[in-house]
Order: structure tokens, then sequence, then C-alpha cells
């Protein structure tokens, strides 16, 4: 059951009530891919760190482990020992990125595995098998993700499939969850919207699976190449076609300033892997912007990487310490640094919850923004 606690002009505080327990939105999804956050970061350090939600990816665990395996184990929750919500993606996104190892079909998609290259076949049936295998709070409906600066015409044929695949995904889903063995009978489906940046293909697909009353509804095919503006203008158009009593969902973004802009325009669930990237290449967020450790100008600082930070780097570790392991290629400095950023994100999102509680999101958005480009002290 999703709820709107308050709302800041199109800004929404809501609260998500799932089987797994319950969400506050808006909410950062902390990307572990395989079951994992890449960084060494384990399911106790995401507790630690105020994580919610935990994303992992259908198509990657499917190839390699493999989801009926990990169904014997009892699903993804009790296999990485994780009891808060998981929410995973469906292998739509790998139908956009590996573009030159698929064949798209009615019927699904024709994959080569880029680990080994053996053939794969998945469609919205498959998704949803693998997806129900793996038991997930969420699943994402399958569909196609088409490069945003694609030929119009080829967009509006893959949006109608995408509507097509999404009918079946719901149809496969219920049955699914309505087995005797299935690991998560609760199990729910968020439909995608997709478009390019052509405003009135994503209108018309937003309505059209609006009619279809899914749990929620998430906003794909962007920070793909678009750039920012046109996001924000694509977000302007769509979300007020979404059911305003149901989570929206912005797939694969971002930077803390799209995060802000997006909330601002009424998205509830966020993901991206540039927290856990960025981290391990000694990149860390602070409210003055992104720091380089690797940058010499912090081989003597003795301060930790943001002052007042409550995550487990900057209540022990110097920039100067960490700076060491990251050049010495210890892994303390890499986990060390996405611990921060994942706090970071964390908590940059109950600063927003609490912002829209209190009715002053705008003025803490441009102070915030404004943070990011002023020096340090």
């Amino acid at each position: 059951m999703y709820q709107v606690i308050n709302r800041d002009g199109k800004a929404k505080r809501a609260t998500m009530t799932t089987v797994h327990g319950k969400i506050e939105t808006p909410v950062f999804m902390n990307v572990g891919t395989v079951g994992a956050i890449k960084g060494a970061v384990s399911t106790d350090d995401l507790k630690t760190i105020g994580t919610q939600v935990q994303l992992s990816n259908t198509y990657h665990l499917h190839v390699r482990t493999g989801d009926e395996l990990i169904k014997r184990f009892g699903g993804l929750h009790k296999f990485m020992v994780w009891d808060r919500p998981i929410l995973t993606d469906s292998g739509g996104f790998q139908v956009f990125s590996l573009a030159g190892l698929r064949k798209i079909r009615e019927e699904g998609v024709h994959f080569q595995s880029h680990i080994d290259g053996h053939r794969i076949f998945m469609g919205p049936e498959e998704s949803m098998q693998i997806q129900s295998n793996l038991g997930s709070t969420i699943a994402m409906a399958f569909d196609e993700c088409p490069p945003s600066m694609a030929d119009r015409e080829y967009i509006r044929q893959s949006v109608d499939r995408t509507t097509r695949w999404l009918v079946r995904c719901k149809a496969k889903l219920q049955e699914l969850n309505s087995l005797t063995d299935t690991v998560n009978p609760h199990q729910l489906l968020f439909g995608i919207n997709q478009g390019g940046i052509c405003p009135d293909i994503r209108i018309e697909h937003a309505k059209q699976i609006s009619e279809l009353d899914l749990p929620g509804y998430a906003v794909g095919g962007l920070a793909v190449g678009e750039t920012h503006e046109q996001m924000y203008d694509i977000l302007d158009h769509v979300v007020p076609h979404l059911p305003s009593d149901k989570p929206v969902y912005l797939m694969g973004v971002g930077t803390p300033a799209n995060i802000l802009e997006a909330v601002d325009r009424g998205v509830d669930f966020f993901d991206c892997v540039y927290p856990s990237r960025n981290g391990r290449h000694g990149h860390v967020y602070t409210v003055h912007g992104k720091l380089n450790l690797f940058n010499k100008k912090f081989e003597l600082d003795p301060r930790p990487i943001e002052e007042g930070c409550g995550c487990p780097a900057c209540r022990s570790y110097s920039r100067a310490y960490i700076r060491h392991l990251l050049k010495a290629k210890e892994m303390l400095g890499m986990r060390l640094c996405v611990l921060h950023n994942l706090y970071y994100y964390n908590h940059l999102m109950e600063q927003i919850r609490d912002a829209i509680d209190e009715h002053r999101y705008s003025e803490f958005k441009k102070t915030t923004l404004e943070g990011f480009s002023s020096p340090e002290d």
C-alpha cells in the first residue's frame, strides 16, 4: 500500500508498505547488481548506512549463479541475508546496453551472454519467472529501452511492443503469485513508461499503462544520452499523466542534482551506480560537490571526507589515510569511499523527506544546489 503523507508543490512525501517492510519515499535504492554492492559492502553495512531498498539485476543473476539456484535457497532475501525490500529490474535495460549481442522479436529478445557467449532467450514470461524465483519485493516489467535519440517511428513501434509485453508480464506474475511454491506470493509489479524524448509518445504511453492499475510506475529510457534539461522536460510532461496515488520511479538516475530536480517533479524512487562506481575510483560526494581523493592536496589533510558526516569512514578516518589506501591499492580505501557515498545519498534522501514534511523543499533544493558549487572553508 502506498500513501502520500505530505506534498510541497509537486514534491511528495509518502510511505509504501510491502511484505518486506515499509519504504519511506523519496528513496534512493542502493544498487547491488549481482546481490552485493561492489566495494566489499555487506548487508550489515547497508543497514548501518541507512539503506531502505536494495536493487539487483535479473539478467546478471540469471546468467551467473542462476535464479533457480537462488530459489533453492529461499530467494534472494535469504541468499544475501537481507530482510528489507529488494527491487529487481527486468533485464530490459540489457536489451539496450547489449545492443551488439541481441535480436528483438515480438516474443522477446534473443541474447548472447556477455560472459561466455551462450544463447539466451528472455521475454516477458521468462523475466517474470526469473524475478519470481528471486522473490524480490518489487519486480519490474520487461521492456525495451530504445536509445533516446532513436528515429521517432522506431520509438513508437518499440513503445507499442513494450505495452504489449507489459500486459503479458501482468498476466504471468499473477499466475506465478498464485502457485504454492512461489518464493514471494506478494511480489509487486511496476510498469515502465518509454518514449525517448518525444513528449507526445511518452504521454500517450503513460495513459495506456496507467489503465492497467499496477502498484507502481517507472519512467525509463532517460539518462541514456539526452541532456539533463531534456530529461527534466520529459518528467514535466509525463509525471502528471501517471497515477497520483502510485509511486513513480525514475530509473538509473542519477546525480544528487538530478535527484533534487526530479523530486521537485513528483518522483519517489531512484537508483544509480554513481555512488558506488565513483567511490571505487576515489571520488566522494560532499555538500560542496564531488572530491577526488587521489588529488595530492589531500596528502596531508587530517579532516574526514565530510565534517559532521556520520558514515563509518568519516567517523574514524582522515582524507590523508583514505588517499594513502587508494594509492596503495588497498581494498579498504575503496570500501570506505563506497560506504561514504552511499551514506551520503541515503542521508540526502532523509533530508529531502524532512524538507517536504516541513514544507520548505524549494528552499532546501536551492541552498543544496548552490552548496555543490561553493568552495570549502
